[in-house]
């Protein structure tokens, strides 16, 4: 049974929500550390509701923060507690999405999910296997859970737009390259790009490109330069 996650949202500035981005923090983190970017991703989308939740599980890496599931090689869990606590996760986050869908009233062609991190993880892992394909996912520093077992589980296939920073020590760019292979070989649209100079974080260039590929999947005009 799905566990109920706090919710943090930042209203569309318009007043009124067409679209909506649901953001997917990474481990350790809240869901107000991603919150943040509706700032600047707002400005050029006035009628989108940006959306955050925290991850169920106090991180134990971070008891100041969250994790979607614990990570053997930070935390020192078991590799069952990690694989059990992915499915448990996977099935707040579809969850989630469906209440999202519910709650703001829009299709699931007007949502985008945006991971970072153990949120990509857990985009990658829980939007190919719904029923109905959302706008897209902005899959920022994280890796895709399972490679092998992609094609098993896909039921969808929402573009996919990959981000790495080529100075990740966190998540290496190595799993960027692999994740675009298997999206691709499995029929996925994939995006990529990657951000020069950058480690475990999202620089601007990166954040532009999101901006772009979000645009895009939802109608949405942004100004030319």
């Amino acid at each position: 049974m799905a566990r109920e996650l706090t919710l943090h949202r930042r209203a569309a500035r318009s007043g009124e929500a067409k679209s909506a981005v649901l953001f997917l923090h990474g481990y350790g983190a809240d869901g107000a550390d991603l919150l943040g970017l509706a700032d600047p991703l707002g400005e050029y989308m006035p009628d989108t509701v940006f959306l955050a939740p925290d991850a169920p599980e106090r991180c134990a890496g971070n008891p100041m923060g969250y994790q979607w599931f614990c990570i053997p090689w930070l935390d020192g869990c078991s590799e069952e507690a990690a694989a059990e606590g992915l499915e448990l996760a996977a099935l707040d986050v579809d969850a989630l999405v469906g209440r999202v869908l519910e709650e703001e009233g829009i299709t699931p062609e007007k949502l985008i999910v945006f991971g970072f991190s153990q949120g990509t993880m857990m985009a990658l892992h829980v939007l190919p296997a719904r029923a109905e394909p959302v706008a897209g996912i902005v899959a920022v520093s994280g890796r895709l859970l399972e490679p092998e077992r992609l094609g098993q589980r896909v039921r969808v296939r929402p573009p996919v737009l990959l981000v790495h920073g080529d100075q990740d020590e966190m998540v290496p760019i190595r799993y960027f390259q692999e994740a675009g292979n298997a999206l691709q070989e499995a029929g996925f649209d994939v995006y990529a790009h990657v951000m020069k100079g950058t480690g475990h974080g999202i620089a601007q260039d990166g954040l532009s490109v999101a901006l772009v590929f979000m645009a895009e999947r939802l109608g949405i005009a942004l100004p030319r330069e």
